[in-house]
């Protein structure tokens, strides 16, 4: 996912017209204004030294993007985004930052950006990281490898449709028993945490869903999988995101002025091979036999899709997910659970067939992912002279540029989504105008309305991910009435067993 976890064939006039909003068609295209791009790098060194510690520690992310989009009065603005100086060698940190949605178009259309070694900005971790394979997240499409490697994830991901719901299921049984035993034993103490328990649910469902691996059958897999792919995941992203664990100014010096060296978490990573190497065997063999890729190419490349792209972007989203429904106080939780239980029906059987036709439950997933991507940033580098437009003026962008795209502001554009920053389930249900609003939808690295495929850089599992949130929420009122949790410490406190449903 992000993932992924982490393109998409899109229209470029389609960025220059001004969206629709809920209520009004999208008005003819216009002329805009052409405008140099405002902002600057400042002086080499300091100018990025000041942005990072902008972005990191005087401001935050959110805060950079949004005070510099209204300091420049423009949505397309140049800075600098991080790593940066002083061990972030042949690293240039200068980016044209793309914050609404008519721009950030730009960004998904493959004869205007290059997306070779961009998938988290001007940096990329070592390629020791995936055992020295270009994975596929790294290769444009214009590289002859992305065909073959994307080919063959979006089989990996067809063939595990057969078992995808069932391998859920089954996770989320023991993920949601494991959280009503440690309720029951910490009964008044604050709740049970259940990131752990989330974590070992997502881990085990994908590595037999993706890769026909049980991680049972190699017991230290089983218990610390999970915790490897974490810290995996941390070593590399930590230069580019904060922790707001480390105390500052300790987090700059010790975390984001220098890579984190892949010797870490190399016995981590060897031992995660060599469990799909054995217990994946099947697929690997499919991977060597139909799409050409040599043993270590295959194995790299499920191991980034299962870590990376799916394990890290459902890690990501599924705790918002609970934390939002669980802490609700508008109402949202009886409506879910009205419709779960009228479309599931007196057969009691849960299936993705079944969850397509739960309008609300989609709407509350996508309008969710709206407001907490996954992937908060989006990479493109332009692959010639071409005109950007925003919403209100063109700007020329330069050959080699980099276009950075801020998901979460963009996705608040007042253009497109009325009360933007405000969480409404229903914001995407037909009766409202939302199926015009999907087009705007961008978590996917590409529209909601796009298709993954091999001339595009869309996630390959678009739909997976938004069927399996629906399966989560589904499942979640099928088994319960309705249930409590606290977002700070991520716990659930109390949750209602289902009089009708299951035990």
């Amino acid at each position: 996912m992000a993932s992924t976890m982490m393109s998409t064939r899109f229209i470029m006039s389609s960025s220059s017209a001004t969206p629709r909003t809920p209520t009004s068609p999208i008005p003819p295209p216009t002329v805009l204004p052409l405008k140099p791009i405002p902002g600057t790098y400042g002086l080499p060194l300091l100018g990025p030294l000041r942005d990072r510690l902008d972005y990191f520690w005087f401001q935050g992310v959110d805060t950079f993007f949004r005070q510099r989009a209204t300091t420049h009065k423009s949505t397309v603005f140049r800075t600098n985004i991080p790593p940066t100086f002083p061990f972030f060698v042949g690293i240039n940190p200068e980016v044209v930052a793309l914050v609404d949605c008519a721009s950030f178009a730009s960004l998904f259309d493959s004869s205007l950006v290059d997306k070779t070694d961009v998938l988290i900005g001007p940096y990329t971790p070592s390629l020791s990281f995936t055992g020295g394979t270009r994975v596929c997240v790294y290769l444009d499409v214009t590289d002859p490898k992305h065909t073959k490697v994307k080919s063959f994830c979006m089989d990996l991901l067809k063939r595990s449709s057969k078992v995808w719901e069932s391998e859920f299921l089954n996770a989320l049984d023991t993920m949601w028993t494991t959280i009503e035993g440690d309720l029951e034993k910490d009964s008044g103490k604050g709740g049970a945490g259940f990131i752990v328990p989330l974590q070992r649910c997502i881990f085990r469902f994908l590595c037999k869903a993706l890769a026909g691996a049980d991680p049972e059958k190699v017991k230290e897999i089983n218990e610390y999988g999970f915790a490897m792919l974490d810290k995996w995941l941390a070593v590399q992203l930590l230069p580019t995101t904060g922790t707001g664990v480390i105390p500052q100014p300790l987090e700059e010096i010790f975390l984001h002025s220098f890579p984190l060296p892949f010797l870490l978490v190399k016995n981590d990573y060897s031992k995660l091979y060599e469990f799909l190497r054995t217990q994946g065997k099947d697929v690997v063999d499919n991977a060597v036999s139909e799409y050409g890729l040599s043993t270590d190419e295959a194995i790299n490349n499920i191991l980034f899709v299962l870590g990376f792209n799916a394990f890290g972007g459902f890690s990501v989203f599924f705790p918002k997910l609970i934390t939002t429904i669980g802490s609700d106080e508008t109402g949202l939780q009886e409506k879910l659970r009205e419709e779960v239980r009228r479309v599931v029906g007196t057969d009691g059987v849960l299936d993705l067939k079944k969850v397509r036709e739960m309008e609300l439950v989609t709407s509350t997933v996508r309008e969710l992912l709206r407001l907490n991507p996954p992937v908060p940033l989006q990479y493109g580098r332009a692959r010639r002279d071409f005109t950007l437009s925003s919403h209100e003026a063109s700007f020329k962008v330069k050959r080699g540029e980099l276009l950075c795209g801020y998901q979460p502001l963009a996705m608040r554009d007042a253009k497109v989504f009325e009360d933007p920053d405000r969480f409404v389930p229903d914001r995407f249900v037909e009766a409202k105008g939302g199926r015009e609003l999907l087009e705007y939808l961008y978590w996917s690295n590409g529209r909601e309305t796009g298709t993954p495929s091999v001339e595009n850089k869309q996630c390959a599992a678009k739909d997976y991910v938004v069927g399996t949130a629906c399966l989560f929420v589904a499942y979640l009122f099928t088994r319960y009435d309705g249930f409590r949790c606290e977002p700070s410490s991520f716990s659930i406190s109390a949750v209602e067993k289902a009089r009708d449903g299951k035990d």
